[in-house]
C-alpha cells in the first residue's frame, strides 16, 4: 500500500503544473512553520493566516494539501479579513468645517 501511494504521489506532482507545486510546498512550509514554533496548542500568527488566505486565492488544490487545519478555518479567516477591510475601507471620513451663519449670509 506504502509504495503504490508513493507512485501515485510521484504521478501527481509529475504532472502537476511548476506554480502548484510551489503553491503547495509555500502552504506545507507555512504549516511546518507554525508546526516547529508552536508548544502544545497550535498558535496561528495574523502572518499565517494572510499567507494561507493568500494561498487560498491562488490556488485551487489548497484544500488538498492541509495537514493541521480544517479548510473551513481558512474560509472562515478569509471572509474575517474581508469584513475588516471594507469597514477600515467604509470608516468615517473628516468632513468638512462647518460654515459660520455670518458667511453664507
Amino acid at each position: 500500500m506504502g509504495i503504490l501511494r508513493m507512485v501515485v504521489s510521484f504521478l501527481k506532482t509529475f504532472f502537476a503544473s511548476r506554480v502548484a507545486l510551489a503553491a503547495e510546498n509555500v502552504l506545507l512550509r507555512q504549516q511546518l512553520i507554525v508546526l516547529q514554533r508552536s508548544a502544545p496548542r497550535l498558535k496561528f500568527r495574523r502572518t499565517d493566516r494572510v499567507v494561507l488566505c493568500w494561498l487560498s486565492r491562488l490556488w485551487t488544490g489548497w484544500r488538498s494539501a492541509l495537514l493541521i487545519i480544517q479548510p473551513a478555518t481558512v474560509v472562515h479567516w478569509h471572509r474575517q479579513g474581508f469584513k475588516l477591510y471594507w469597514r477600515w475601507k467604509s470608516r468615517e471620513k473628516p468632513r468638512r468645517p462647518p460654515i459660520s451663519r455670518r458667511c453664507r449670509n
